[in-house]
C-alpha cells in the first residue's frame, strides 16, 4: 500500500507523535510577531470524543511552544450544526483572530463563516472542510484518495479475499470528508477489486450506540457479509463492538478510522485486525500553525510548501496543507501509541 507512512518519525518529538515519553518542547518555524497576540478558535464536530480531545490537545502544545498564543477549544457536544454555526457568531463578536473549523454540515456553517471572514476574522478549516469561498486553507489529513484507498485495502488485506460484500458505517450523510473518502473508496472497489460488493452505506449521527445498531441491522439484513468500513472515530468502534457481541469475530472483518487507544481491546482480542488513521495530535499541531501563519500574511495562495517545524515541510496543493501521515495500527504496534 504504496500511501501508508512510516509509523513514527524519528524526527517527530514524542509529545506530538503520541509515541510517549517525555521531551523537550516541540519546536516551530513559525513565530508570533514580539509584542503581539493571537487567539484561535479550534470548532470540532463534535466536542468530548477522543478523536477531537487528542486534536485539541496537540493545538494547546502548539500555543504553549509558540507562546502569546490562545487556543478557544469548543464544540457542540451533540455535534449539531446550527450550534457550531451559533458559536462562531458568537467567536465573531469576542473578535478573535481566527477560526478553525471541522464542519459537520458545510452548507449550515457557511453563513457564519462568511460572515466571520466579513468581520476581518481569518478562516480555516481542518479535519473536515467547507465550501472553498467560507475559508482561505484546509489543513487536511491526507488527500481523500490516500485515506479511501487505505482503508479499502486494509480490509481486504483483513478479509484474505477480493471478493464478498461489505459495507460502510459513516458519521453523517452531510460530511463532506467522508463523503469524499466514500467516493474514493468506491473507486478503489471498482478498480482494484471488482468482485467485491458495496451493499449499503449508512449513518450513525456520530453516535457510538448508533453505530452498534446499524452494525447489528447491517449483519442481519446481510447475512453473507464478509466485511465493514467505520469511517469514523465513534463508527468504528461501535460496529467493532456489535460484531464482538454477534460473536462474529473473524468471520466479519472490520477496519476504519478511529484513535488506537479507542481500538486498543478489539485489536488484542482479534475483532479488528487493523486500524487507519493519522496522528491526531499533530493535526491540531498544524491546525494552529496554520491559523497563525494565515493571520500574518506567510502563507498565502500560491504557496506550496509549508515549514511546520518538528513536523517537518508539508506540502501544499492548492488551498489544501496536507499532514500526510496515515498510519496503520496492528497488534504489532498499536501499544506504542497513545492518543
Amino acid at each position: 500500500m504504496r500511501y501508508l507512512l512510516a509509523l513514527c518519525a524519528v524526527s517527530v518529538l514524542a509529545l506530538v507523535s503520541g509515541c510517549g515519553g517525555d521531551s523537550e518542547a516541540p519546536k516551530t518555524t513559525v513565530t508570533v510577531k514580539e509584542g503581539s497576540s493571537i487567539t484561535i478558535a479550534l470548532l470540532p464536530k463534535k466536542k468530548g470524543i477522543a478523536y477531537f480531545t487528542s486534536c485539541a490537545e496537540g493545538a494547546e502544545e502548539a500555543a504553549k511552544a509558540l507562546g502569546n498564543v490562545t487556543v478557544i477549544y469548543d464544540g457542540p457536544t451533540d455535534g449539531s450544526p446550527e450550534k457550531a454555526a451559533s458559536m462562531i457568531e458568537k467567536w465573531t463578536l469576542k473578535g478573535v483572530d481566527v477560526i478553525a473549523v471541522s464542519p459537520n454540515d458545510p452548507s449550515v456553517l457557511a453563513p457564519a463563516m462568511k460572515a466571520a471572514q466579513a468581520k476581518g476574522i481569518k478562516i480555516i478549516t481542518w479535519d473536515a472542510d467547507a465550501a472553498p469561498d467560507t475559508r482561505s486553507f484546509f489543513i487536511n489529513q491526507a488527500t481523500s484518495q490516500q485515506i479511501g484507498e487505505a482503508m479499502v485495502d486494509a480490509l481486504i488485506k483483513d478479509m484474505g479475499s477480493v471478493e464478498g460484500q461489505v459495507a460502510i458505517v459513516t458519521a453523517t450523510l452531510t460530511a463532506a470528508n467522508q463523503n469524499a473518502w466514500i467516493d474514493a473508496m468506491k473507486a478503489r472497489l471498482a478498480d482494484k477489486y471488482p468482485k467485491v460488493e458495496l451493499v449499503a452505506i449508512k449513518p450513525c449521527n456520530e453516535d457510538q450506540k448508533i453505530a452498534f445498531q446499524v452494525a447489528q441491522d447491517l449483519m442481519k439484513a446481510y447475512p453473507d457479509l464478509k466485511g465493514i468500513f467505520g469511517i469514523s472515530s465513534v463508527a468504528f468502534p461501535g460496529a467493532a463492538e456489535a460484531i464482538k457481541q454477534a460473536g462474529k469475530s473473524g468471520q466479519v472483518q472490520i477496519t476504519g478510522l478511529s484513535t488506537p487507544n479507542a481500538m486498543k481491546n478489539y485489536v488484542k482480542d482479534g475483532t479488528v485486525k487493523s486500524v487507519v488513521l493519522w496522528n491526531t495530535k499533530q493535526l491540531g499541531f498544524l491546525t494552529v500553525l496554520v491559523a497563525i501563519a494565515v493571520k500574518d500574511g506567510t502563507l498565502k495562495a500560491g504557496a506550496t510548501e509549508f515549514d511546520a517545524g518538528t513536523l517537518g515541510k508539508k506540502p501544499v496543493v492548492g488551498d489544501q496543507v496536507l499532514l500526510n501521515n496515515l498510519l496503520i495500527f496492528t497488534k504489532d504496534n498499536i501499544d506504542q501509541f497513545d492518543f
